[in-house]
């Protein structure tokens, strides 16, 4: 249903790709339905989505705010100073915009300005992407009205009657990848007679996947096997330079994503939740390397959520130098395997993600 009604919609939500693209694609969706709605975002002032959201076609208001770093520093010392200051823009903005709702998707600006809203009694909907939610989500959950969630069993976090199971929102151009095979070898140069693997360290990359693919290049070589290489912005300088070589193509970032997963036979990855919401829709053969390095150690925990149910490899950091080509030769060697993997971790995707908390949003609405 859409309506002409002019309602006035506030999301948060940012710091990594995997908290903004879920919000952008929320508000696309409510946009869709109510064409005259007006929008604002709010985010962090010096990260990603201060450049993201304004490329998307919406406004964003910066918070002065950041994590809490986990060692005594600095930037430690004027953190309360960098909350009380949030929470006070926070207030004034919701003030000054009147929204009818709030959406928060994650990220450090989405504390202060899902709290400010809930305390001025606007509704507020949480959009949790994790399988462990993280602190401030478990903080907001006691005041916001509703929960969608991508993960079984977060009733041990949050207030059960308020959860709904949605999944994560992801891009629309990855539901589509039948078919494009053929276009995408070409599009990227392949030869059809190897197998593709596609290696993706996040948006910024992954330093430690960056050392192993470039100690295994000739170990990949041997198995037949030619490389899309996403080696993220901070490393690229570092390992542009194997793009030369005849297996392999290195990238800073990749535009077309969509053709990146159908041209792929094997993955390895991240395990952040946008990263395996894509993986379950993509449905091929995928190799977790979880990063050690985030909070409460999601990463690890999303990628056994999928390995438990044999829908995936995982392979920790400090296990990679003893196990990866073992455990990649017996993959590649195995058609069967490759196809189970691929088979039931499509089982697991659940496509209509971002329908299904718009249509929680209306509820919120229209109450």
């Amino acid at each position: 249903m859409s309506s002409n009604k002019q309602y006035k919609i506030i999301l948060s939500g940012g710091g990594t790709g995997g908290h903004i693209y879920p919000a952008i694609a929320i508000a696309n969706e409510l946009k869709s339905r109510y064409p005259e709605a007006e929008f604002l975002f709010v985010g962090a002032k010096d990260r990603m989505e201060m450049e993201k959201v304004p490329q998307a076609g919406y406004k964003i208001k910066g918070l002065w705010i950041s994590g809490i770093q986990r060692k005594l520093t600095l930037k430690n010392l004027i953190f309360p100073f960098k909350v009380v200051s949030s929470l006070w823009k926070a207030r004034n903005i919701i003030k000054s915009f009147n929204p009818d709702v709030a959406i928060g998707t994650g990220g450090f600006a989405s504390g202060p300005l899902l709290q400010m809203a809930a305390s001025n009694k606007i509704p507020t909907l949480i959009q949790e992407q994790n399988s462990y939610p993280g602190i401030t989500n478990k903080i907001l959950s006691k005041k916001a009205q509703k929960i969608c969630v991508a993960y079984e069993g977060l009733e041990r976090f949050f207030p059960k009657e308020k959860i709904k199971i949605t999944g994560n929102p992801v891009r629309q151009d990855l539901l589509s990848i039948e078919g494009k095979t053929v276009d995408a070898k070409n599009h990227f140069r392949l030869k059809h007679g190897k197998y593709t693997l596609l290696v993706l360290g996040g948006s910024l990359g992954s330093r430690r996947i960056n050392q192993l693919i470039e100690k295994e290049l000739d170990f990949l070589d041997t198995q037949n096997v030619e490389v899309i290489w996403q080696c993220g912005k901070l490393y690229y300088q570092q390992y542009k330079l194997y793009g030369n070589s005849k297996n392999v193509q290195v990238y800073e970032f990749l535009n077309k994503m969509d053709f990146a997963y159908a041209a792929a036979d094997i993955i390895i990855s991240r395990a952040g939740a946008s990263s395996v919401s894509e993986l379950c829709i993509v449905g091929k053969p995928v190799i977790f390397i979880p990063s050690p390095n985030v909070a409460e150690d999601h990463q690890t925990k999303n990628a056994m959520a999928i390995v438990n149910k044999k829908s995936a490899m995982v392979i920790q950091e400090e296990d990679l130098d003893a196990d990866f080509e073992n455990k990649f030769s017996q993959l590649i060697a195995s058609q069967e395997k490759q196809k189970e993997l691929g088979n039931n971790i499509k089982k697991l995707a659940l496509v209509n993600a971002t329908k299904d908390i718009v249509d929680e949003v209306e509820i919120l609405l229209n109450q």
